[in-house]
């Protein structure tokens, strides 16, 4: 096929009509990898709408720490349907074109809501924090109002840092190849195909990195340092593993959310992956946290399973009353 795609000039920049997404090349039995993406999003999709009306309608989860706990919910829901749907269009149906602003679009989308997952794993950590090592002040401390400012800190803040970021694209001359070698329209691969002064745009991919990434895992690092000589001053081994366990299902949100993230990044500087590898792991590291958050909150906290049993008992209760 023809990937040749022309661009539109104008009197200060080259801007192109479309933009071709390459993705995974002449990789054998890929389309049963896509089915796979099928089937982990409508598990997604399930799974974060069932645990959003699980919080929304039972009273006993309307807490601070289940506001975040919906909104991590909500950026799973809305980060995997920014990306899969789009994704399974491209490669499955063989729909590569993609229209210039309508690219833009979806980097933006793709790029906020992962960032906004980081940094609500950031709020739970900071929730954990003072639970264990404030707990007479949990309640003073941990409000609603407290927790939603700081969330909608987070999005306001990660809105603005990624409009900035892909509008600095809208600055660029795509006077070569517009073959994007992703699949879907990452900001480095796109960034790199143009032909003006892209320092900019290097800086923000670094900005970025490191304020979506890098310190997001050492904020989280240094509150579990801080936990961690809390709970050795407290001198039961009960009351130690009991305070523990309520850290359990974000430590797991953490490893799957940003081991994955890290490793990708550290065996792309230190080694040569071959491409269809690397799309794969970052494709992966996309969409199966998404996948496992709402199962690891259903299964490893006790509020949501205690809220899910009631919820079917209460069901049963009414089925044995109506039939009766």
């Amino acid at each position: 096929m023809d990937t040749e795609v022309r661009p539109q000039f104008n009197a200060t920049f080259v801007r192109p009509a479309k933009f071709y997404l390459i993705g995974f090349i002449n990789m054998s039995y890929i389309k049963y990898y896509f089915i796979f993406l099928c089937f982990v999003y409508i598990m997604t999709a399930f799974g974060n709408m069932f645990l959003l009306l699980m919080i929304y309608f039972v009273k006993t989860l309307h807490t601070a720490k289940y506001m975040i706990v919906f909104n991590l919910a909500l950026t799973d829901l809305c980060g995997s349907t920014a990306l899969i749907p789009k994704l399974l269009d491209t490669f499955l149906f063989n729909r590569r074109y993609i229209i210039y602003e309508a690219c833009l679009s979806y980097m933006f989308f793709v790029l906020f809501f992962a960032s906004v997952q980081s940094w609500t794993l950031v709020t739970m950590a900071f929730d954990r924090f003072i639970a264990i090592c404030f707990p007479l002040r949990y309640h003073s401390i941990v409000t609603k109002k407290s927790v939603l400012a700081m969330l909608l800190f987070s999005w306001s803040f990660l809105l603005s840092l990624l409009a900035l970021t892909v509008g600095l694209i809208d600055r660029l001359s795509f006077c070569g190849s517009l073959v994007v070698h992703s699949f879907y329209c990452d900001h480095g691969p796109i960034f790199k195909m143009a032909c003006n002064d892209t320092s900019l745009n290097v800086i923000m991919a670094y900005a970025g990195l490191l304020l979506v990434l890098c310190i997001p895992v050492i904020l989280i690092a240094l509150t579990y340092v801080c936990i961690s000589i809390a709970l050795s001053r407290i001198a039961s081994r009960e009351e130690q593993l009991r305070a523990l366990k309520t850290c359990t299902s974000h430590l797991i949100l953490v490893g799957i959310f940003f081991l994955p993230l890290v490793v990708t990044n550290i065996i792309v500087v230190v080694s040569n992956l071959h491409p269809n590898t690397r799309m794969i792991n970052s494709s992966l590291t996309h969409i199966v946290p998404a996948l496992l958050n709402p199962i690891v909150y259903s299964l490893k906290t006790e509020e949501v399973l205690n809220a899910i049993k009631n919820l079917f008992r209460r069901q049963r209760l009414n089925n044995i009353a109506v039939n009766w």
